[in-house]
């Protein structure tokens, strides 16, 4: 059977690299490779780049913003259409369990397109009278135009969660989009492709460019001066390389990058709710969500009950096959990502860390000997200034500290250089609003987590990121607003 092949999809149909190249597609549950994917350079990113302009100019723009919002919502009937077909594409690539990918990265990728499509209708401008010296007055009112070719830059950790997440409002708010998706997860951004085309979105206003960052494809986009925005989701480092290619042609960016994110249990909490909702943030997607909760605060006459129970939940978690309904948590993403992983567990002993549970590569079947996974693991007794507790590990894992004053917990939840997201589990109505207030993030949850309304700003503060996405502030950051004044 000849190996599947993952190409660009560049106005509006599916290319090789004119070099040839093509780099390995592996299902990270098996370690084996399952298909080719076109490794683009700067020739795919100026020829999508062209192409977007092309579609920018003219029949995107041509078409009134009805038309344009209506392609959107065949888009997310699209998905849902071909749902099956995009939930193995993404179990392949990512290894996620169905339980999860089912649930969470497949509805929320056609709820996005369907979602901005809506909020785009009834966004509506501001007008402002003005009073004149000569008694006639003005009236100053402000549009949105859309910014041209924007480039987006994906994860790989829900590829097209967040691939959606980006493109939606920028192609609601009348923008072309080239799509550079992480070289781990190609398949659903490709996929997707097919969605526009069938949907009869013009040829160039959708397009993917597979490769890899620095010195290739990646970085060819964020310099590309035909491009007017960059809005990326990864890693701290990588973001920070990306503002010193936008920085001479002072593009507009918007980054969500990484996490060390802290929950604070309070004795008074439903102390199920909390430990049942603290396992979840702590191991859902093999920890590799950037919202999850890496440091866990435990007010001291329930710590060591909380400790106990967090390892009984992590212990009884199902590891395995992903296409197994029963399964609870998959592999890593990469064999490379496993290192780096096992190498954060042996530095926190290294350090100090008692190690609850975990800590090691799980058994499972012959099959999935080669994956990359690791167990969910618990450690308590580690300094808060360790490497390991400063740094995001981005695996199942959690560190649990004991505290004994509300002043205290929100200190150790604060000393930190991310600031993503917090969770807070009290029943104490006053202690739930005085703590949220005072946590250093973007996004504070509160007797629950990973509970989002596509409304509100999603974004995080220090070195988690730059500007906000979500409801009216995706479509602020994919567009320019304008004021024109007119003298009556």
């Amino acid at each position: 059977m000849p190996m599947k092949k993952i190409q660009h999809f560049i106005d509006g149909e599916f290319v090789a690299s004119e070099s040839g190249d093509s780099f390995s597609n592996i299902n990270p549950a098996t370690g084996r490779e399952f298909a080719r994917v076109a490794e683009g350079s700067e020739i795919e990113i100026d020829r999508a780049v062209e192409a977007a302009r092309r579609a920018f100019d003219g029949p995107w723009s041509a078409m009134t913003l009805g038309e344009r919002l209506d392609a959107l919502q065949r888009v997310a009937h699209g998905i849902r259409a071909r749902f099956d077909e995009f939930l193995k594409a993404e179990m392949r690539d990512t290894g996620k369990p169905r339980s999860f990918a089912s649930k969470v990265d497949i509805p929320r990728g056609a709820a996005n397109f369907e979602f901005f499509a809506n909020l785009a209708r009834t966004v509506h401008g501001s007008s402002f009278q003005t009073e004149t010296a000569d008694g006639r007055g003005a009236v100053n009112y402000v549009t949105r135009q859309p910014l041209g070719v924007v480039g987006v830059i994906s994860p790989w950790n829900l590829p097209l969660l967040l691939l959606t997440w980006k493109v939606a409002p920028a192609l609601a708010a009348g923008n072309c989009v080239v799509v550079k998706p992480s070289e781990e997860t190609p398949s659903t951004a490709t996929l997707l492709g097919e969605v526009f085309k069938d949907a009869g979105v013009p040829a160039g206003v959708y397009n993917v460019v597979h490769g890899f960052g620095p010195e290739a494809a990646g970085e060819a986009l964020t310099k590309h001066p035909d491009v007017s925005a960059i809005t990326f989701t990864g890693e701290t480092r990588t973001g920070s390389a990306i503002m010193k290619a936008c920085a001479p042609q002072i593009k507009n960016i918007s980054f969500e990058l990484g996490g060390k994110n802290a929950a604070i249990v309070f004795a008074d909490a439903d102390f199920d709710a909390a430990v049942s909702g603290t396992a979840r943030s702590s191991f859902s997607n093999t920890g590799q969500v950037c919202l999850c909760s890496e440091r866990v605060y435990v007010e001291r006459p329930i710590y060591e009950r909380f400790v106990e129970a967090m390892a009984k939940r992590a212990e009884a978690l199902t590891i395995g096959d992903p296409f197994e309904d029963a399964t609870q948590m998959g592999p890593l993403i990469s064999a490379d990502h496993q290192r780096k992983v096992l190498s954060a567990f042996k530095a926190a002993v290294a350090e100090g860390a008692e190690v609850v549970t975990g800590g090691s590569i799980p058994e499972v079947d012959k099959e999935f000997a080669e994956g990359s996974f690791v167990e969910p693991t618990i450690w308590t007794g580690l300094d808060e200034d360790v490497a390991v507790m400063q740094s995001e590990v981005f695996g199942p894992i959690c560190h649990i500290t004991p505290f004994d004053t509300e002043e205290e917990a929100i200190a150790l939840a604060n000393n930190s250089r991310f600031g993503l997201c917090a969770a807070v589990w009290t029943n104490h109505v006053q202690r739930a609003h005085r703590v949220a207030h005072q946590m250093e993030t973007g996004l504070v949850w509160v007797n629950t987590w990973f509970l989002r309304d596509l409304r509100t700003p999603f974004g995080g503060v220090k070195l988690s990121g730059i500007g906000r996405e979500g409801g009216r502030h995706s479509l602020d950051f994919y567009s320019e607003t304008k004021t024109i004044c007119i003298k009556l």
